[in-house]
C-alpha cells in the first residue's frame, strides 16, 4: 500500500511537469500557420511521453480496474493527437471503452486528463450482434446491430426514444464513420444493470450504441458531452491509415 501511495504521488508530481510542458508546446503550436487534417496512432507511447503515460496508468491503478495497458496507450495518443490538432472543444476528459472486458465487468473509465483522477467508472454495453458476454463481432454498416471500435468526438445531446443521448461522430473511414447515420449514441438502458449480471452473467445489450447505467446517464453525458474525445478498443482494433479531424 506505501508503495502504491508512492507511486501516486510520483505520477502526479512528473505528470505536472510533463503537462506544463504539453501546454506550452501547444501554446507555441497556435502561431504556426498550417495544422495536419490527418493523423495517426499507435499502441507505443511516444519517446518523450513514455514515463508520463506510464506513471498515469500506474497511479490511477488501472491495471488493477482491468484497463488493457494497449487499450490506454492508443488511447492516450489519439486524445493527444487530437487536442493537438484542435480537434477537441472539451479537452479535459477522456472516455475509454475497454471492450476485451467482458460486459459484466466495469469497462467504461473517464478520465480527468489534466488532474488525473477517475471520474466514473461503470458498465457499458455492447450491441446485440456483437457478442454475448464477450464483444467479439464490429461493423460500420447500417442495421448490423453491432458496434463499432475507433475514436469519436463527442457531439451534440437531444431526448429521444431512449431519453437523453449524446451523439457520436465517427472519425475512422471504415470502422466508425457512419456512427451519426446508424443513430450510435450514448443513452441509458435498464438492462446494464447489476439485475442483468445477477440474472444471466453479463448485462443486455444495445443495438450497437455504448449504452450506460440509467442513474449515471445524465451526470457521464454532462461530463463528456460537447467536443470530448471517446476511443472504444479491442485487441482486433487496428487504426486506419489516416482519420479526418479537419
Amino acid at each position: 500500500m506505501q508503495l502504491k501511495n508512492y507511486l501516486r504521488l510520483l505520477g502526479l508530481c512528473v505528470l505536472s511537469v510533463a503537462f506544463l510542458s504539453w501546454t506550452i508546446n501547444k501554446i507555441e503550436a497556435i502561431s504556426e500557420p498550417e495544422v495536419a487534417k490527418d493523423i495517426k496512432v499507435s499502441n507505443e507511447p511516444s519517446s518523450s511521453g513514455a514515463n508520463a503515460l506510464e506513471l498515469v496508468y500506474d497511479s490511477l491503478e488501472l491495471d488493477d480496474q482491468g484497463l488493457s495497458h494497449e487499450a490506454f496507450i492508443y488511447a492516450m495518443n489519439g486524445f493527444k493527437k487530437l487536442d493537438e490538432e484542435g480537434a477537441l472543444q472539451n479537452d479535459s476528459v477522456l472516455t475509454i471503452i475497454d471492450f476485451d472486458q467482458p460486459s459484466s465487468q466495469k469497462r467504461m473509465y473517464i478520465i480527468d486528463v489534466k488532474n488525473y483522477k477517475m471520474l466514473f467508472n461503470t458498465w457499458v454495453a455492447h450491441g446485440r450482434n456483437t457478442g454475448k458476454e464477450m464483444a467479439e463481432f464490429f461493423s460500420n454498416t447500417n442495421e448490423s446491430h453491432k458496434s463499432s471500435l475507433g475514436f469519436y468526438i463527442t457531439d451534440q445531446t437531444y431526448s429521444g426514444s431512449k431519453g437523453y443521448s449524446l451523439k457520436l461522430k465517427g472519425l475512422e473511414q471504415n470502422l466508425n464513420t457512419n456512427a451519426m447515420r446508424r443513430a450510435i449514441v450514448i443513452h441509458g438502458a435498464p438492462y446494464v444493470s447489476q439485475s442483468f449480471i445477477d440474472a444471466q452473467g453479463y448485462i443486455g445489450r444495445s443495438h450497437g450504441c455504448p449504452a450506460i447505467p440509467t442513474a449515471l446517464t445524465k451526470p457521464i453525458i454532462q461530463t463528456i458531452k460537447n467536443g470530448s474525445c471517446l476511443f472504444i478498443y479491442n485487441k482486433s482494433y487496428r487504426p486506419s491509415a489516416h482519420f479526418s479531424v479537419g
